[in-house]
């Protein structure tokens, strides 16, 4: 509450009355929704109407009068947010978020047990809700929603999507009506062209294109060739620092070596800042210690399927731990929001160098930060923008999505909050974010990942008409079975498609760059002797305005000349 109405107070008798800022802060008060424990009102009859919040640490607010009307109209407004019901012992007081004893359990449990408050975890913390929760949503997802009351033991699946659209305040998808919205109706994209992958990027094409100072040489056809291919393993430790903008494309080598430098004393200086911080002064740091709960257990649960992550007290575990505690010295209001550590896994683990893993990470995040941001802006937008190529892309899938109550595409919040990260192999991963971290072929070209693997789901969804649960566990259930090059190539031909179009929707061209119509096509610059070993990706079948019997065609034609690993790269073969 930010402003409230104070009584009249008698004039000082000294003459000296406080000033109006003081006496406004003196009877204002703010407090997250999170932190209250309990709602006292008045009683019937009794005067006008007062709210009493009572917080978690049991600090009681000052009363909140209504002058006129009652509070009724605010205790509704938090009903949206909070659950509440009354106080067995006092019939005054409201207890928030009391019908559901999951609520005080940990996150783990929700993958062994039913009938959890998961929606009440999406709406108190979505990313881990939906990071550990969802591969195993069935029909006990309704069941934490009834809670105790048996009159709502018949709520309809139609409210599901109210229920969730609440997790994330102010998401807005598929409002065509509003003002402001543009109506994307039918367009015909055209015929989808097929694009071929090519070989990862060798170190010795890496250095044939270094000048005698150790300056990259046409960076455009580099970028271009690492989008076709990625890179050859032996290469990442090198290259990745460019992509992610920690070494400049221009730099030379001395430079290089000056700018790492400089970054190893910056890092160990903000490392001794944590490390130099002693249990007392921890204890009233509340959140540098909130941090390093959130690390630790993070920490404990990261992947393991990589053989620099094994064994509990591993080295790579405990510079994840280093790293990260760092980070929130380096960006103390950020801090660290889970979903960080997958970030930064396979950044260390290509790095294998606690100071060069960590300005890695740092400028990952400077791409990524909205997603961890308190208020999700960037997972609002990002979800709003997957939301209009889709339509765009197939009405009639998302039409049938939204019949389902699946129209906010929550299903696709984790692959947005850490990239994908989850759902493909590790291996898989490395190539996956060398290939978006070039920018090309066009703007938020991961959203685009997102429609390719929806469209190879399309079939199945549709014909075996999925509702909303089965929806949730089909897509949550994909880890780890997507196949990355095929999806690669269907992402970049629905580009092509897209950019080829001349009624292409104001909406999509600002989503993906492309006001001036016009997409970097990495094809335009390879010449003949460098499409040797490219595999074909065939077109796909699936139209703008296919019919919901209608299948999404294309697999990956897995030829001798598919992209193969190096012998650098064979231990990152599972464990």
């Amino acid at each position: 509450m930010v402003n409230t109405v104070s009584f009249k107070r008698k004039p000082h008798t000294n003459g000296d009355a406080p000033s109006h800022r003081n006496e406004k802060s003196k009877w204002s008060f703010l407090f997250s929704l999170t932190d209250l424990k309990s709602i006292k009102q008045n009683k019937e009859g009794m005067g006008w109407s007062y709210l009493v919040f009572c917080l978690k640490d049991d600090v009681v607010l000052p009363a909140l009068h209504f002058h006129q009307g009652d509070s009724k109209l605010l205790i509704e407004s938090l009903e949206k947010y909070v659950v509440l019901c009354e106080s067995p012992q006092d019939k005054r007081t409201l207890l928030v978020n009391c019908q559901n004893k999951s609520l005080s359990q940990s996150f783990e449990n929700l993958l062994d047990e039913p009938a959890y408050g998961l929606i009440q975890k999406i709406k108190k913390d979505p990313y881990t809700a939906t990071m550990i929760g969802f591969s195993k949503v069935t029909n006990y997802i309704f069941d934490s929603l009834r809670g105790s009351d048996p009159s709502t033991h018949h709520r309809p699946p139609s409210e599901m999507a109210d229920f969730l659209s609440d997790a994330i305040p102010g998401l807005k998808i598929n409002q065509q009506e509003e003002p402001g919205f543009e109506v994307i109706t039918r367009i015909d994209l055209g015929e989808r062209p097929v694009v071929q992958r090519r070989e990862p990027v060798s170190l010795e094409e890496w250095t044939k294109n270094i000048d005698s100072e150790g300056r990259i040489l046409n960076v455009d056809n580099m970028k271009q060739m690492i989008f076709r291919g990625g890179l050859s393993h032996a290469l990442r430790k090198q290259a990745w620092k460019f992509l992610l903008g920690y070494f400049p494309w221009d730099s030379t080598k001395e430079e290089r070596t000056q700018l790492q430098k400089q970054k190893t004393d910056e890092y160990f200086r903000m490392k001794l800042q944590w490390k130099s911080v002693s249990q007392e002064q921890e204890k009233r740091n509340s959140r540098l210690r909130d941090y390093r709960s959130l690390i630790e257990k993070d920490v404990n649960r990261t992947d393991r399927t990589n053989k620099f992550y094994e064994g509990q007290d591993n080295p790579g575990l405990i510079l994840l731990h280093d790293i990260l505690m760092t980070y929130c010295m380096y960006d103390f209001d950020l801090g660290y929001v889970q979903g960080m550590s997958d970030l930064l896994s396979p950044l260390l683990y290509v790095m294998e160098n606690e100071v060069d893993a960590f300005w890695c990470f740092a400028s990952y995040m400077d791409q990524m930060h909205q997603n961890f941001e308190e208020q999700m802006q960037g997972m609002k937008t990002q979800l709003i923008q997957l939301s209009t190529l889709l339509r765009l892309l197939d009405s009639g899938f998302c039409s049938y999505l939204e019949s389902q109550d699946s129209g906010y595409l929550y299903f696709c919040f984790r692959w947005l909050l850490i990239r994908f990260k989850r759902e493909f192999s590790f291996l898989d991963i490395l190539r996956l974010w060398e290939v978006m971290w070039t920018e090309l072929p066009c703007k938020n070209f991961h959203l685009l990942l997102c429609c390719a693997i929806l469209e190879s789901e399309k079939q199945q969804i549709m014909e075996k008409h999925y509702g909303f649960n089965e929806i949730l566990k089909h897509i949550n259930e994909l880890s780890m079975k997507i196949d990355v090059e095929d999806i690669l190539c269907k992402a970049e031909a629905i580009s092509l498609q897209m950019v080829k179009c001349k009624e292409l929707p104001q909406a999509v061209c600002e989503i993906l760059g492309l006001q001036d119509s016009e997409v970097t096509t990495p094809d335009s610059d390879i010449d003949e002797e460098e499409n040797v070993g490219m595999t074909p990706c065939p077109a796909s079948a699936f139209q703008s305005n296919a019919l919901p019997t209608l299948a999404a065609s294309g697999v990956r034609d897995d030829s001798p000349t598919q992209t193969s690993v190096s012998s650098d790269g064979c231990r990152l073969t599972p464990a």
